[in-house]
């Protein structure tokens, strides 16, 4: 086990990509009320005592969520502790001036709290919709991805490439309160994803969906390889995976299969996931990427994950398909009042 926790402060937080939920009656919100919704819930994270609290960027009408930033811009209106930011951003598709001036702007109006974190792209609706072949996949986000660190520097900008204008020596604004945007790269599985995160001195962003988390510890030694040898301090590791919170094991479970067996025989289709069964299921709660539970399941599954990452970081995506939007707000209630101080204890607790 990798136990490299004591290099940076422990951070437990909880991120959604704004599935449509259902009201109280059982029926689907409208896009708006969902929207609004998502405020609300970021307002009950700080209350809960949660350090982070973040919004995926999707353009589908089951996930109708195009501009986090603008979302989160509300939410930090509402609260003055907590982290906000991206879950993830897909840099390939946008530009990275107005990716940076969008979060520099939230960090301003948060007072120092805003982040973000790029990713490839997963989801690949955004592609066609901004005009971009799935072709370039690879160079775009490469390309973007190096414009972004030359800007978080926040010093004029020479750079050229074939994905955009380039730059010659302008000033993008507005600079941050702190000099450098804190910035994520999220990833899946890729060791160049990672070792291009430590190139430009970026935290890590592991996002586990599937399998045992062990089997990304290599990814973790490998990041920390990587950037000990471009020159930098260490740098925090994260872990972003899904999951449901309640008051029993039996609840959780139950609450969460319906609409996770739903949207995993949808992914199936588009990803080539391995059928979905409940004994799948039940695997995963077990001994996979599901921290589906009661508050001390869910806490000592996610300590164990931790240490075996040398993660200091665990987000948890919380919400999968139409779900309650109380049942939600109850997950994040519980994960904020009693999984977060549980996790804690466990990893106190350890040698």
């Amino acid at each position: 086990m990798v136990s490299r926790l004591e290099e940076h402060p422990v951070v437990i937080g909880i991120d959604s990509f704004g599935e449509i939920t259902l009201g109280v009656d059982g029926a689907p919100l409208s896009q708006p009320q969902n929207i609004r919704a998502l405020v609300d819930e970021g307002v009950l994270a700080e209350e809960s005592g949660l350090d982070f609290f973040g919004l995926g960027e999707h353009h589908t009408e089951e996930i109708p969520l195009p501009a986090p930033d603008l979302v989160l811009a509300s939410v930090a209106a509402r609260t003055s502790r907590i982290h906000l930011g991206s879950a993830v951003t897909v840099l390939s598709s946008d530009d990275p001036v107005r990716v940076f001036q969008r979060y520099a702007s939230l960090d301003a109006l948060s007072s120092g709290r805003a982040e973000v974190i790029l990713g490839r792209g997963s989801s690949k609706e955004s592609f066609p919709l901004f005009g971009f072949d799935l072709a370039d996949y690879d160079i775009l986000f490469e390309e973007k991805l190096e414009l972004f660190a030359r800007l978080r520097t926040e010093q004029p900008v020479t750079w050229s490439g074939t994905t955009r204008a380039e730059l010659r020596g302008l000033q993008v604004f507005p600079r941050t309160d702190g000099g450098a945007l804190p910035t994520w790269i999220g990833v899946g599985g890729n060791p160049a994803s990672v070792v291009r995160a430590a190139k430009y001195g970026f935290s890590l962003m592991l996002a586990l969906i599937g399998g045992n988390p062990a089997r990304f510890a290599r990814l973790s030694e490998l990041f920390r390889r990587a950037t000990e040898e471009f020159g930098h301090a260490p740098l925090p590791i994260g872990v972003h995976s899904p999951g449901h919170v309640a008051a029993t094991d039996e609840q959780a479970r139950d609450e969460y299969w319906p609409t996770y067996e739903t949207f995993m025989l949808e992914a199936r289709h588009e990803r080539g996931f391995p059928e979905i069964t409940r004994g799948y299921f039940e695997h995963e709660v077990e001994a996979g990427s599901l921290y589906v539970g009661s508050p001390e399941t869910v806490a000592r599954r996610i300590a164990k994950t931790m240490t075996v990452l040398g993660a200091n970081r665990f987000d948890l995506k919380y919400g999968m398909g139409p779900m309650p939007h109380d049942q939600l707000m109850e997950n994040i209630r519980l994960f904020g009042t009693e999984v977060a101080p549980r996790i804690r204890e466990h990893l106190a607790a350890q040698p």
